[in-house]
């Protein structure tokens, strides 16, 4: 009978790419039990793999790497026989090795020739008794971390040591790749004569790290070196530099590779591939992006494909490719990247009619993410950027661009708004940055003098209207002495003025015939200005919410945080907030990694956080998404007795808009704002989110996601059997 094994791996450095899902859910589908150490939360592990934290084999912040490449494997090397020294039977496997059939060795020595010939051992399958001579030397050998290896070239270890003979010795993070890996395996292996416990070329390594990209080719051209022995193949992770430069990250139709992708269901675009060593791919930015609600993704400049497919997937969110030349002029012709864009999208899933081609400038509209990768300030004029700019970015509005240096870029930029550099590379001797940037708040203008005309008019004879500093307002429109509503405007009201503009939730107020006060922001504020906190102050001390019966205090996001955090001002008042803050002081949560304009504002003070203060409020209404982690850490510091959270699950930051959609907010909110909405009434209408496409989607991806994949195939089924859900669809073109 065959010997049931358990395999273990190492994974460090946040979420897994597909390649690393790939491998780990190909032992799961085997029926291998398989064992995933970490050191940190890993958000995006297949089901069926066995989580265990690594401080159980080595209790270390210390990961060791091969500097020149930028690389953990150094310390994976030394993690490997660790574990296989604690962990009596099991076999190591690199997380770029993947599970042909189960391996089944009844022998505890488990390792594979690497290259014809038969003489050099790899180590990214691994398996020794763990009282064996050969484990126990190596881990002799590790444990000096300047040690001259007696396998190394006689040049370089007479190098070394006369190094250690000056007192600088080569630590062995300096060392040549592999000189804790294959290198030190194979000294051994022949050192103690066990070459005859090791497996043949054609168990593991039936292509060969000279070969390596044949996994990128034609399907056949691996399947026909397949052997018997053939049972965890090590489809090498240097791949992923090929894949992220030339390929967007994405496996070919008719390869290997997305043949096996398809095989176990995985979507390569919801884990894209971010690095190999120091190289970055556009695919990592989809961890940069800040939004939770991604509804719109525009490139400008045709360098990110990887990250466009990669929200599209996440999101849904529909393409706008902008078709303007290197001096940001509108043709006639298309530009040249167009067409193998276009197939590039479609090849992966996204639908033609998800597919904007802007052909105009006045065709083009706002959007939640802008890409600017090897664009303007890198291979053209920053410049032209200006235009684009202005047309297409709102108040949340986040930009991808790369920056070269002398280009003037970075100086551009922040005339506008906050660049933040996120990573930088070498081209033709010059620093080219890879770099965030997002707008800061419009500057006082003729709009502003237009605004205060417009809200003097709708305060009329027996309201108000205060002007304060930095865009910041205050606006009465008395009504009733039964209700006052106080609203704060969200952020993409108080960064986008028109003349239309209204206070945040004006018409529904007006409809009810409550009284209204509109506090109006400037931007990037929180409301975190001495003049607000002092109106605010002197409209308590003046008696001023003491004249209606009611007083509720309302907003959403920037503004559901003011609502809760200046309850104070009229005690006993309700307070109706949509996915708010508590607080932006890091001090307080430093896992918030939204709204960098606002971090350094202070937020303390009697109106500061608002999970504490709003304790002086009768009631603290919140409608949140329990999945949007940042949203729910929030959420989770409203702890008073006070407090209804109203969940709303996978509808996103922007859940306001979805119950729109839904057409439920309306209820709900009047509910909330008059003070009858009930738990079981609110949970009643939510039902309605069962037909609704978006939360459809999220549920089936979050199914995927998970491994659930026929639960997965049965709810999309069912949401096909009553719409033309286009993510569904094709999601469950890829689940087979």
């Amino acid at each position: 009978m065959a010997r049931e094994r358990e395999v273990g791996t190492l994974w460090i450095g946040g979420p897994l790419s597909w390649m690393e899902q790939l491998c780990l859910k190909s032992f799961v589908d085997q029926g291998q039990k398989i064992t995933l150490f970490s050191y940190d939360d890993i958000p995006n592990v297949p089901a069926g793999v066995i989580r265990r934290d690594g401080r159980e084999i080595i209790d270390t912040d210390d990961f060791i790497k091969y500097e020149h490449k930028n690389s953990f494997a150094l310390f994976a090397d030394w993690f490997r026989l660790h574990m296989i020294h604690q962990c009596p039977g099991m076999i190591w496997i690199d997380t770029d090795v993947y599970c042909h059939r189960p391996m089944d060795y009844d022998s505890d020595y488990v390792m594979g020739f690497e290259l014809p010939g038969e003489h050099r051992v790899n180590n990214a399958i691994l398996g020794l008794p763990h009282d064996s001579d050969i484990l126990a030397q190596m881990l002799e050998f590790t444990e000096d971390r300047h040690s001259i290896a007696p396998f190394l070239p006689p040049k370089k270890r007479r190098e070394y040591q006369a190094a250690a003979d000056a007192g600088t010795p080569v630590h062995i993070s300096q060392q040549p790749w592999g000189v804790w890996g294959p290198q030190m395996v194979t000294h051994y292996v022949h050192a103690l004569g066990l070459q005859d416990k090791v497996q043949p070329l054609d168990a593991f390594y039936p292509i060969t790290f000279r070969e390596r990209t044949d996994f990128l080719k034609r399907n056949s051209l691996v399947e026909s070196r397949l052997t018997d022995n053939t049972t965890a193949l090590h489809i090498w992770a240097s791949n992923k530099r090929e894949l992220g430069r030339r390929q967007n990250g994405i496996p070919r139709k008719g390869t290997y590779l997305a043949a096996r992708l398809k095989a176990h269901g995985i979507v390569p675009a919801l884990a894209p591939l971010a690095s190999r060593g120091n190289a970055i791919f556009d695919g990592a930015l989809l961890d940069e992006v800040t939004s939770t609600d991604v509804q719109s993704v525009a490139d400008v400049s045709g360098g990110a494909r990887g990250l466009v497919l990669a929200l599209h997937h996440k999101f849904d969110c529909k393409v706008v490719l902008v078709n303007v030349d290197d001096q940001g002029r509108f043709e006639s012709g298309a530009q040249p990247w167009l067409a193998d864009y276009i197939d590039f999208l479609t090849d992966n899933g996204v639908p033609e009619d998800r597919i904007t081609l802007v052909r105009r400038p006045r065709d083009m509209r706002p959007v939640d993410v802008l890409c600017n990768l090897q664009g303007f300030g890198d291979t053209a004029s920053i410049k032209p950027l200006e235009r684009l700019l202005r047309h297409q970015m709102h108040a949340d509005t986040q930009v991808f661009c790369d920056i070269r240096q002398g280009s003037g870029g970075y100086n551009f930029l922040r005339e506008f708004g906050t660049v933040e550099t996120l990573s930088d590379r070498e081209e033709n001797g010059k620093k080219v940055g890879r770099v965030s940037f997002t707008a800061n708040p419009p500057e006082p203008s003729e709009e502003d003098q237009s605004w205060k005309k417009i809200a003097q008019e709708l305060a009329g004879d027996s309201g108000w209207f205060r002007p304060g500093p930095n865009g910041h307002s205050f606006l009465f429109m008395p009504r009733s002495t039964d209700t006052l509503v106080v609203t704060f405007d969200n952020l993409d009201i108080a960064m986008n003025k028109r003349e239309d503009r209204r206070p945040w939730g004006h018409n529904f107020i007006e409809g009810q015939g409550w009284s209204m006060l509109g506090v109006l922001a400037g931007g990037w504020t929180w409301y975190r200005e001495d003049w607000v906190c002092q109106q605010f102050d002197d409209l308590a001390a003046s008696g001023f919410f003491k004249g209606f019966k009611r007083v509720v205090f309302y907003g959403a996001s920037m503004g559901g945080y003011a609502a809760a955090a200046f309850a104070p001002a009229a005690p006993g008042c309700d307070v109706v907030a949509i996915s708010p803050q508590s607080t932006l002081d890091k001090s307080v949560v430093p896992w918030e990694t939204r709204y960098k304009n606002a971090w350094d504002r202070d937020f303390s003070g009697p109106y500061g956080d608002a999970a504490a203060v709003s304790a002086s409020a009768r009631r603290v209404t919140i409608l949140y998404d329990p999945y949007e982690p940042l949203d729910s850490g929030h959420v989770n510091r409203f702890t008073n007795d006070n407090v209804q959270k109203l969940r709303a699950p996978l509808m996103g930051h922007r859940l306001g808009s979805s119950l729109s959609q839904m057409g439920i907010l309306t209820p709900i909110i009047l509910g909330a704002l008059n003070g009858t909405l009930e738990d079981a009434d609110y949970y009643e209408m939510l039902r309605a989110r069962k037909e609704f496409p978006r939360y459809q989607r999220e549920l089936f991806q979050k199914a995927v996601s998970k491994g659930h994949t026929d639960l997965a195939k049965r709810l999309g089924q069912w949401v096909l059997d009553r719409n033309a859900n286009r993510a569904i669809r094709v999601g469950m073109k890829a689940l087979g």
